[in-house]
């Protein structure tokens, strides 16, 4: 066989070969696009989404193909140290996200004087356990649910509130967030337009107390104070205490003491999907969102973390909890968790 025979026979099986894998991929475009749809229908039995019209169902497919593409890509990076999977929040632009499930207001905008405990400025690690979970020693409830509310801040109060009155009385109690929502309004606490925690502490002190979740149940709304039911206090709290800011090392030396009201930047896009793992995603120090520091730790890799208490519900993150980095360069801390942490005194 001459030598332009056998060019021939490798330019024709070459192109063949391209012709062929073009082939395939025609094929499976309509089926890759097929697979979305279904798992979109999926997405929505599973979260009862229901759509006004096929123009708005149209619109929140789009989005929610472009967050399962952007999700599996992201998990593409095996190096990342945490991943992302699709949740309940799969069919929302970031920017709707941020608007309808965070909610912390930042303390320079509230009129009510705080107390700063410095006593952890300067401490002593070697003296706290190299790793703690308040959930092993009962001072966490299960995780709860703040819907569309931007309700954060109350929940994270409630949280540490719950975590002292369990380790001051052997007794863990479901205390009630919609009270703080409801009559907590003399304040710069907004219900649903959001607050924070150290005037959340400081209208529980001064209201002898907070009531129980099942005598003043979550309503997801801003609503009337129940002063009947609120006069039923369940726990009680003598005043509360601002970790010394930037200061990571305070602020695991007061978590090793007690479950801690903290501030972060939990708006990112990473955020929004973050299901597993040590996160530490691009955020910045723009606190707006509320939640509860309530351990630490190390992997096995010796990569150290803070264990937080969420209140987006348990389909979201480690069923509602997630790990974030600790012991970062910035004085901040990841997302800017060591800025504007306090906890309850008891």
């Amino acid at each position: 066989m001459s030598t332009l025979s056998k060019n021939c026979q490798i330019i024709c099986l070459a192109l063949l070969l391209f012709l062929s894998t073009w082939a395939i991929h025609a094929l499976c475009r309509p089926l890759n696009e097929e697979f979305i749809l279904q798992r979109h229908e999926k997405w929505m039995a599973q979260h009862g989404r229901v759509y006004k019209d096929a123009q708005e169902k149209e619109k929140r497919y789009n989005i929610f193909k472009n967050n399962l593409e952007y999700i599996e890509n992201f998990n593409k990076d095996v190096n990342s140290g945490y991943k992302l999977a699709i949740n309940k929040f799969a069919d929302l632009t970031n920017e709707e996200f941020r608007g309808l499930y965070t909610g912390y207001q930042r303390k320079f905008s509230k009129a009510v004087t705080t107390s700063e405990d410095t006593s952890f400025s300067n401490v002593n690690l070697t003296a706290v356990p190299t790793s703690l979970d308040w959930r092993k020693r009962g001072a966490v409830n299960p995780v709860k649910d703040q819907g569309s509310c931007g309700s954060c801040w109350a929940f994270s109060a409630v949280a540490a509130v719950e975590g002292i009155t369990q380790i001051k009385t052997g007794k863990l109690i479901s205390l009630s967030e919609q009270e703080l929502i409801d009559c907590d309004t003399k304040t710069k606490n907004e219900g649903c337009e959001g607050g924070d925690m150290d005037t959340a502490f400081e209208f529980i002190k001064n209201n002898g107390g907070l009531t129980t979740e099942a005598n003043y149940p979550y309503e997801e709304t801003d609503g009337n104070c129940n002063t009947v039911k609120a006069a039923t206090s369940a726990a009680r709290i003598t005043g509360y205490k601002d970790v010394s800011a930037n200061n990571e090392k305070a602020l695991l030396q007061a978590v090793a003491n007690q479950p801690v009201s903290v501030a972060i930047e939990g708006s990112g896009y990473s955020f929004q999907f973050y299901s597993s793992g040590i996160f530490t995603g691009n955020c910045d120090t723009n606190l707006d969102h509320a939640v509860t520091a309530i351990g630490y730790g190390n992997s096995t890799s010796g990569m150290k973390y803070w264990l937080i208490k969420n209140s987006w519900g348990t389909s979201w993150g480690e069923k509602g909890y997630m790990k974030i980095q600790r012991d970062v360069s910035a004085k901040e801390g990841l997302c800017g968790i060591a800025m504007e942490a306090s906890y309850p005194t008891a």
